[in-house]
C-alpha cells in the first residue's frame, strides 16, 4: 500500500511539474543539423476543406443516384472570418461553378490541383527537406513542387502549381507562391481565383507530428481583400508509411472523352 501511495504521489508530482514547464519544453520539435525545424515526412490534412472551404451542411453530391457513396460531408469553415470575400461579379461566377461542378472542377479531369488545394486534398504528401533544397511530392496525380530557397526572380510562365520561393522566418517556413494559372479551384464547390493570385504559405511545426498550416490568398480582381485559411497537418505514423501511385488520368478518361465514344 505504501509503495502504491509513493508511486501515485511521484506520478502526481511529475504531472504537476510537466504542467509548470513552458509549452516549448513540452512540445519539443525535431530539428535538422542546421537547427531548423525538421519538416521531413509524410503529412496529410484532415477535415472537409476539399469539399468546401466555407461552412456547409452535408448534402447530395453531383451524382445523387450514388446515395451515401456520392454524398458530401458537412463541415466548418476553414476561412478566417468565415467566408471568402468575393467581389460581386466573382461571387456570381462562384455560384455558376458550383452548379456545374461535375464538369467544370479541374479535379474531375485530373488536372494538377494548384496551391493551396494540393495541401488538403484527401491524399498524403511528402516533404523533402535539406539545408539547400526543399521539395514537396503529392500522391494525387504525381504532383510536385520544387521550392526555391534563393529568389528565382519572375517565373518564365504561369503553371498549374506556380513558382514557389521559400524562406525561414525564425522557426516558420514561409513560401511565396506566384505564377499560378487561373484554371485551378480551391475545392469541389467552385471556389476559384484569378491569374494574378499570390499565395503565401506558412508551415510551423508545433509538435513532432503536427504542422500548423496557413495560406493567405491575394487577388484584387477577384477578392475585396486578402483572406486566410488555416488547418493542422498530421504526420502519417503507420508502419512503412509512403506515398503510393495514384495516376488518376485513366480514371478521368471517360469524363473527358466519353462523349466521343462510338455508339
Amino acid at each position: 500500500m505504501q509503495k502504491w501511495l509513493a508511486s501515485s504521489l511521484a506520478g502526481t508530482v511529475a504531472l504537476m511539474a510537466l504542467g509548470a514547464m513552458p509549452a516549448a519544453a513540452q512540445a519539443r520539435i525535431p530539428r535538422m543539423p542546421d537547427g531548423k525545424p525538421n519538416l521531413n515526412g509524410i503529412w496529410q490534412a484532415m477535415g472537409t476543406a476539399q469539399w468546401d472551404l466555407e461552412a456547409h451542411e452535408a448534402r447530395h453530391g453531383v451524382l445523387s443516384d450514388l446515395g451515401a457513396r456520392g454524398a458530401e460531408p458537412g463541415g466548418q469553415s476553414w476561412v478566417e472570418g468565415g467566408t471568402i470575400p468575393y467581389l460581386p461579379a466573382a461571387l456570381e461566377k462562384r455560384k455558376k461553378n458550383f452548379a456545374a461542378r461535375l464538369t467544370l472542377d479541374p479535379e474531375v479531369k485530373c488536372y494538377l490541383p494548384g496551391v493551396p488545394r494540393a495541401t488538403y486534398m484527401p491524399y498524403p504528401f511528402q516533404i523533402f527537406q535539406h539545408p539547400t533544397t526543399m521539395m514537396i511530392a503529392y500522391e494525387y496525380a504525381g504532383a510536385y513542387r520544387n521550392i526555391f530557397l534563393k529568389d528565382p526572380g519572375e517565373a518564365p510562365a504561369e503553371s498549374w502549381m506556380g513558382q514557389s520561393f521559400g524562406r525561414w522566418e525564425a522557426d516558420v517556413f514561409v513560401v511565396d507562391v506566384t505564377a499560378l494559372n487561373d484554371q485551378t479551384w480551391f475545392d469541389r464547390s467552385g471556389n476559384f481565383h484569378g491569374e494574378e493570385t499570390r499565395v503565401v504559405e506558412r508551415y510551423k511545426l508545433v509538435s513532432a507530428d503536427v504542422i500548423e498550416y496557413e495560406a493567405t490568398i491575394t487577388e484584387p480582381k477577384v477578392y475585396s481583400r486578402p483572406w486566410k485559411i488555416s488547418m493542422p497537418l498530421y504526420r502519417r505514423l503507420e508502419k512503412n508509411a509512403r506515398l503510393v501511385e495514384f495516376k488518376c488520368v485513366e480514371f478521368a478518361e471517360e469524363a473527358m472523352y466519353g462523349k466521343f465514344r462510338k455508339k
